[in-house]
């Protein structure tokens, strides 16, 4: 069966998403490539994400198969960590919640390290304070 196989069903699951945020994308104006609407970009790259799950489907029909697994401990480090970022970002900073969604997220992987985990939420406290300081959005940073 299809559903068993992890490659077909990231893929099904890649076009899910895209086609939902694809759908709330239409429900704004979406203007030209010369005055573009509010709709454009969502539009363009759940566009692009329905592309690549459909690839990944038509792929895995003609490599080996993955069989589907998971794990229940590792999808709720991933919830958890998802939802003390937003609690965190709201009531302390997103720097704060930023660190934990990323030290607490990768508890779920195969591999842990403390430096990885350093460099990655500076990497992501960087693009905040870009996305903050050059695009002028209103992030909770400190």
């Amino acid at each position: 069966m299809k559903l068993s196989n992890r490659n077909f069903v990231r893929g099904l699951f890649l076009m899910a998403i895209a086609l939902l945020f694809g759908l709330i994308a239409r429900t704004y104006s979406i203007g030209d490539l010369s005055r573009s609407g509010p709709g454009l970009f969502p539009l363009m790259v759940s566009s692009f994400l329905f592309v690549i799950g459909l690839l990944q489907v038509i792929r895995s029909h003609f490599v080996e198969p993955v069989p589907l697994d998971y794990n229940v401990k590792n999808i709720v480090l991933i919830l958890l960590s998802l939802v003390g970022f937003a609690v965190i970002s709201e009531h302390l900073n997103m720097i704060l919640g930023i660190i934990f969604l990323v030290f607490c997220s990768t508890v779920a992987g195969t591999s842990y390290s403390v430096v990885r985990n350093i460099k990655t939420s500076l990497g992501l406290i960087a693009v905040a304070f870009a996305f903050k300081n050059l695009l002028g959005l209103n992030l909770p940073l400190y």
